[in-house]
């Protein structure tokens, strides 16, 4: 027997722009979240580490073609740098006997002066760049390796060249750094050639660093170059940051700004090192890699943290 089902002329339930109202308010939520507080971390590094095996399977291709072109080069590479070296033992044999006698030299001369030579060896681990995230207005670099290695938040990167940004953001498997160029960096610096110590900003200018917050009448030059002061804690203290390429003094308010380019080329390179040094008043990591190299350095050091917001 067939039964009869009334007929529904009219849908009920909420209209579908209330529905994308409390979606939106729901987004807004989140997002304010995830800036202020951290309750969401832990769901973060959840995806991440869900994310991560798609990561590298998406790599997967680009990792090929890097190995065939360097394996299509491998010759021609080995063949240059065995040139290099043969002509590098060359002229390093004929300073060799020079190099001995000033070492003896410098040697004699710190027994005369009392001083006491204080360097230690600063942990470092070597990464690899895994991606860089496509954003507009901030400058980000992904690696390969996070807290499962001894990286943690805060701590510095560094290349040839000098500072390359600072670690942020740590997973178990990966870590995120912003670079010395991100708004979010600044780090306590100091001009090689007078001393004169200041404060290095990333710059809304691409590729540039910004030191502001100081007198107009202040020495500082262009040309001169600037490197890590060791306040703070964090950047040990020497190393290379920026060149002063312009300064622009305001008579009217006293103060002056100066841009500075970057000695660090992060863009030229896949593997960097990350200075495995005390971040939030903790010891020294131990490094649980084992590829991890070491630096030396001071065992002052110092150095600074990413600014807020």
């Amino acid at each position: 027997m067939q039964r009869h089902v009334p007929l529904r002329l009219f849908r009920r339930g909420p209209a579908a722009e209330v529905k994308l109202a409390c979606m939106v308010l729901l987004a807004l939520g989140l997002l304010i979240t995830d800036a202020n507080w951290k309750t969401l971390n832990p769901l973060r590094q959840m995806i991440s580490i869900g994310l991560y095996p798609f990561e590298r399977a998406v790599m997967l291709p680009r990792d090929a073609t890097y190995l065939a072109h360097d394996w299509y080069n491998a010759a021609a590479a080995i063949k240059a740098e065995n040139e290099g070296l043969q002509r590098q033992r060359i002229e390093l044999a004929q300073v060799t006997s020079n190099a001995a006698q000033l070492a003896a030299e410098n040697a004699q001369l710190r027994r005369l002066m009392g001083v006491f030579d204080k360097t230690v060896e600063q942990p470092a681990i070597v990464v690899e760049v895994l991606y860089e995230p496509a954003n507009a207005f901030n400058r980000r670099l992904v690696f390969n390796k996070g807290s499962n290695a001894g990286i943690a938040p805060g701590m510095p990167i560094i290349d040839e060249g000098g500072i390359v940004g600072q670690v942020i953001r740590v997973t178990p498997m990966s870590s995120e750094a912003a670079m010395l160029t991100d708004e979010v960096v600044s780090i306590p610096v100091q001009i090689l050639r007078n001393g004169l110590r200041l404060i290095a900003f990333g710059s809304t200018s691409p590729g540039r660093v910004e030191v502001r917050y100081f007198s107009s009448d202040a020495d500082i030059r262009e040309g001169d170059m600037l490197v890590t002061s060791g306040v703070g804690g964090v950047f040990p203290p020497g190393l290379a940051v920026a060149r002063i390429e312009s300064v622009e003094r305001n008579a009217s308010t006293g103060f002056a700004r100066a841009e500075a380019v970057p000695s660090s080329h992060p863009e030229r390179y896949r593997h960097f090192l990350v200075l495995q040094v005390p971040v939030d008043g903790n010891e020294t990591p131990v490094n649980a890699s084992p590829s991890a190299a070491s630096l030396p350095t001071r065992t002052e050091p110092a150095g600074a943290t990413p600014k807020s917001k």
